[in-house]
């Protein structure tokens, strides 16, 4: 049986799933970036209240891509922060104000988004799914770029 894109049914259902978590994933880690922009303190602070304002922007982008690619594969996204918490991966960070510690969580929380969008990635491969394939291979190469830099930050 294939959907209205032209893939199987049963495949895409795993894919929507999966999807579905990383929606979740993303939401935590954008919330999470909110807060270190919002309380980070210290020396650092002009150079990380700008970083994560970037990657808490970007993460808002993506979190309607994948919300989009969900219903464009016919399922439905989660989109309550209980379904959010219930699926996520990335935990709740609060009050955090120091900046090493900030871009370590900010780091714990990309390599967490990748493992999973390279989940997805096989799934999509197996599913014949181009346009999931395209996006995460997209984020998977921005993340591994963005995951060296901010390693090389806290060296």
């Amino acid at each position: 049986m294939k959907n209205l894109v032209g893939l199987d049914k049963k495949k895409v259902g795993k894919l929507v799933v999966e999807l579905n978590i990383l929606l979740a994933d993303y939401e935590l880690f954008y919330q999470n970036l909110r807060g270190l922009h919002w309380n980070i303190k210290g020396q650092d602070f002009f150079e990380l209240h700008n970083k994560f304002e970037e990657y808490y922007k970007d993460a808002f982008t993506k979190i309607d891509e994948i919300a989009e690619r969900i219903l464009t594969l016919e399922g439905e996204p989660l989109h309550t922060y209980s379904d959010y918490l219930k699926n996520t991966k990335i935990k709740e960070e609060r009050n955090i104000t120091d900046g090493t510690q900030g871009v370590e969580i900010v780091v714990k929380n990309f390599s967490t988004l990748i493992t999973k969008e390279r989940e997805i990635l096989s799934l999509a491969a197996d599913a014949n799914d181009e346009g999931t394939l395209s996006l995460m291979s997209d984020y998977i190469s921005e993340t591994e770029k963005t995951l060296w830099m901010l390693n090389a930050y806290l060296k």
